[in-house]
């Protein structure tokens, strides 16, 4: 089978990220960037294609993390996708960062019961928690815990203790640490642990187009302004 060329950026919190699947091989940038995200990423695209010797238009599909995270992060992480998804004529995979976290634990770690939490401020964290198990069409992560915007002590009613903890959410409330819920060192998203996510949906035909792009942000007074003409 012909081996998939993906790229993966992401600019969902103040962790600015790309990563590339090529031949194989992944390589990645990483760097805390927080509010230099929009003169940072398009650079370290092309540092990557560069060192990899490779072309935007030699890419199969683009993932991008497409939240929660904040607001103007998510919402440049999807902007510079969807812009440069339109100039190569390139398919687009969406990757929740949470479940970017899950697989970080997965991958460093081999967890496979997730609990993910992104500090979303204002006593609020995003929150989610994934299993890796074997379905019908292999091993698959299943979403236990739906993807949601809550408190603290929501997301303790919601939790299982016995599930490994990702994320920035667990370090920033003392409630999580009255109930001795501390939290790994995998606290940011990372474009590289999208690469795995994204060739299984790439795999499964899982793409969107560049105008089907829709960033979550899971606070519903949050909207997305599509491009100019773009519906």
């Amino acid at each position: 089978m012909t081996k998939v060329t993906l790229l993966a950026l992401d600019t969902s919190t103040e962790a600015c990220s790309v990563a590339l699947l090529h031949n194989g091989e992944k390589t990645y940038l990483y760097e805390v960037a927080e509010r230099t995200h929009t003169k940072r990423i398009l650079p370290m695209v092309e540092q990557l294609l560069s060192q990899s010797g490779i072309s935007l238009k030699q890419i199969d599909a683009l993932a991008f993390g497409r939240g929660p995270g904040s607001f103007t992060g998510v919402r440049v992480g999807a902007g510079i996708t969807q812009g440069l998804a339109l100039g190569a004529d390139l398919p687009v995979i969406a990757v929740s960062d949470l479940l970017a976290m899950a697989q970080a634990a997965f991958e460093l770690q081999g967890k496979t019961n997730i609990a993910t939490a992104i500090d979303a401020r204002m006593n609020e964290v995003y929150f989610a928690q994934f299993c890796h198990q074997q379905t019908s069409v292999g091993m698959q992560w299943q979403e236990i815990v739906k993807e949601q915007v809550c408190s603290p002590e929501q997301a303790i009613a919601q939790l299982d203790k016995a599930a490994f903890r990702v994320g920035t959410g667990w370090a920033a409330y003392a409630q999580f640490a009255q109930q001795e819920l501390i939290g790994s060192e995998i606290i940011l998203p990372d474009a590289r642990f999208m690469l795995d996510i994204a060739l299984t949906n790439w795999q499964q035909g899982k793409s969107i187009s560049a105008l089907e792009i829709e960033p979550v942000y899971l606070r519903n007074e949050v909207t997305w302004q599509k491009l100019p003409g773009k519906g």
